[in-house]
């Protein structure tokens, strides 16, 4: 009988180191980057737009944060929009930033001659959900990835 105590005592201590992990982890993970939200502020609509899709798609989030992004081409003297928007099936639609580093080349895609490119980034948990839900080519289709430019319209303030 004393065997089966010590026993019930071992189990007892090892769901609770469960649920004190499970807990740090908790409070650690949403501490971390909020999910972009959608938020209006994000999306020029005082002229007309354009549309474009990325170039090319990087999907490796098991390397961390900023390792999901798409490599967006946009005419040169446009501004694109603070956000783009991902539309996967069956989903909600989701946002993300783009990186402010406008340049010729990134990832193997060179712009072409007027244009330049921009990193759009979705946050890495949006996408290891949406890969965990088996939607991973969903995820790598361009046109599900949409960032809008203004016309040559002066930068709004």
């Amino acid at each position: 009988m004393l065997n089966l105590k010590n026993y019930k005592y071992k189990y007892l201590y090892i769901l609770f180191t469960l649920v004190l992990i499970g807990i740090i982890g908790y409070s650690y993970l949403s501490k971390r980057s909020p999910i972009v939200g959608c938020d209006e502020s994000g999306f020029s609509n005082k002229f007309p737009k354009s549309y474009v899709y990325p170039e090319k798609i990087i999907v490796k989030p098991w390397r961390g944060q900023h390792h999901v992004y798409g490599i967006f081409m946009i005419p040169g003297g446009h501004i694109n929009d603070k956000l783009f928007t991902l539309n996967i099936p069956g989903e909600p639609t989701f946002c993300g930033v783009m990186e402010y580093k406008g340049t010729v080349e990134a990832e193997g895609v060179r712009a072409k001659p007027g244009s330049y490119l921009m990193k759009g980034l979705i946050n890495t948990r949006t996408a290891l959900r949406v890969i965990s839900q088996g939607k991973v080519d969903e995820l790598k289709k361009p046109n599900n990835w949409k960032l809008g430019y203004t016309l040559g319209h002066k930068k709004e303030n």
